[in-house]
């Protein structure tokens, strides 16, 4: 039986550290409903669910929710953006590069043009 630094017995805390164990290993799933009626007409009705498992039970499962969530993973979600603006610039300066291109074509063009033909 395990003990604590005074030499006591500490039962209960041992049986607390495997159900806990337990659970973040093989998960647990709380599930309820709350309706809220008024004669006998449902005004309300809020859905509960909860899941507690550990990260790497979440994964083997397939919940990875909080990897994409802004919120929680700011990192990933900064990286991401930082990633698309560049590419966003980059194709700005492409874009930017045709129009110029094209302008210089279509002046050549538009100055050996009589004024007022097309």
């Amino acid at each position: 039986m395990p003990t604590d630094l005074t030499g006591s017995p500490t039962r209960g805390s041992a049986g607390l550290v495997d159900i806990l164990d337990r659970v973040l290993d093989k998960g647990l799933v709380v599930a309820g409903d709350i309706k809220v009626s008024l004669a006998e007409v449902e005004l309300l009705t809020i859905r509960i669910r909860l899941m507690i498992c550990s990260i790497d039970k979440a994964e083997e499962i397939g919940l990875d929710w909080w990897k994409y969530d802004r919120h929680l993973s700011p990192g990933h979600e900064h990286g991401k953006v930082l990633q698309e603006n560049l590419e966003l610039r980059e194709r700005l300066r492409l874009l930017e590069r045709r129009v110029a291109s094209l302008t210089r074509t279509t002046g050549r063009r538009g100055r050996s043009r009589a004024p007022g033909k097309e």
